[in-house]
């Protein structure tokens, strides 16, 4: 897998929608370096070129200046080789491209493709987005701004969200974010001290996972249907049509501002690759199995339950 994933930290039984939170290490970084020409960073091409109302939201009143500054900062502190930031040019060696005042720069030729898809694609977005995508077509996370003063997300660059839509969270309070998650009493009452939290000045991160029926990273709404099962999707034993996607989610804090960006680093694995040891089986069935019903539904696994479990419990003999 491209993202680091904790999966005995975050494949717990019983299953409980909660925060979980924990402190980052030390030497623990917020950015993966995509290669360039891997399906991240043609998903997150793709969506940039064709779509990119969808991905880069913002509400109208809000300046990301201090946030974006940080965050370049921070990109070419961990990944210097990757990302450079002078405070006014952003710049991808590895992609070839600098971004700056005066607009989107060719400095070598891309390593894949025609070799110029890259600063084609952020040419034709708004000045404002142009450092934005550079960043998102060098990295795999994507983005969001948490405001603990309003406890709003105002802005948001996502390429690849996990069956929800930018344009619908953007500007929304954290209890309207999660008004549609199942089980949803936990992370509610606790929503105003974690957005404090994550903005106090100390780095956080967490894991998110799921089963899914299909293997694209880019998974709005809008292109992946909600249960996108196939007919028989567990009646191979070893290779079901089922993909583990998984997510990293780490917090960057500004404390003085009351803000933190979110980061958001998504992969997916076909399920024999992730639930590679009997071990594993074990604990994802006992996950799957606590889960409620509500929680079932929310994850599209309603009508996949039983055939799952089937399938975990002849992974975990083997």
């Amino acid at each position: 897998m491209l993202i680091q994933f904790d999966f005995d930290a975050a494949v717990q039984a019983p299953f409980r929608m909660q925060p979980g939170l924990r402190r980052m290490a030390v030497s623990a970084t917020h950015f993966t370096p995509i290669p360039a020409g891997s399906r991240h960073q043609r998903e997150k091409l793709a969506v940039l070129s064709s779509t990119p109302e969808r991905a880069l939201v913002a509400s109208a009143d809000f300046d990301p200046t201090a946030c974006l500054n940080a965050v370049f900062e921070r990109a070419q502190l961990e990944q210097p080789e990757h990302f450079a930031w002078d405070g006014r040019r952003a710049s991808s060696p590895t992609l070839g491209v600098t971004v700056d005042d005066q607009g989107v720069h060719r400095t070598a030729r891309g390593v894949f493709g025609l070799g110029d898809e890259v600063a084609r694609c952020i040419e034709t977005l708004p000045a404002a987005w142009q450092r934005v995508a550079l960043l998102a077509l060098t990295f795999a996370e994507d983005l969001a701004i948490v405001d603990a003063r309003t406890a709003t997300v105002p802005w948001i660059a996502a390429t690849l969200p996990s069956r929800w839509s930018p344009q619908a969270k953007v500007g929304r309070t954290f209890a309207q974010l999660h008004a549609d998650v199942a089980d949803n009493a936990a992370l509610l009452k606790a929503g105003e001290h974690l957005m404090q939290l994550v903005c106090s000045g100390e780095r956080w991160e967490r894991f998110v996972w799921n089963v899914t029926g299909h293997s694209r990273l880019n998974a709005h709404p809008l292109v992946v249907a909600s249960e996108a099962w196939a007919t028989g999707a567990f009646d191979s034993r070893e290779a079901p049509s089922a993909w583990f996607r998984s997510e990293r989610q780490t917090f960057l804090p500004l404390a003085a501002r009351q803000q933190a960006v979110f980061m958001i680093g998504v992969d997916c694995e076909a399920l024999p690759q992730a639930i590679d040891s009997p071990a594993r089986a074990t604990t994802l069935r006992a996950a799957v199995d606590s889960m409620s019903d509500q929680v079932l539904a929310y994850r599209g696994l309603v009508g996949v339950k039983s055939a799952l479990i089937h399938w975990l419990d002849q992974r975990a003999t083997t």
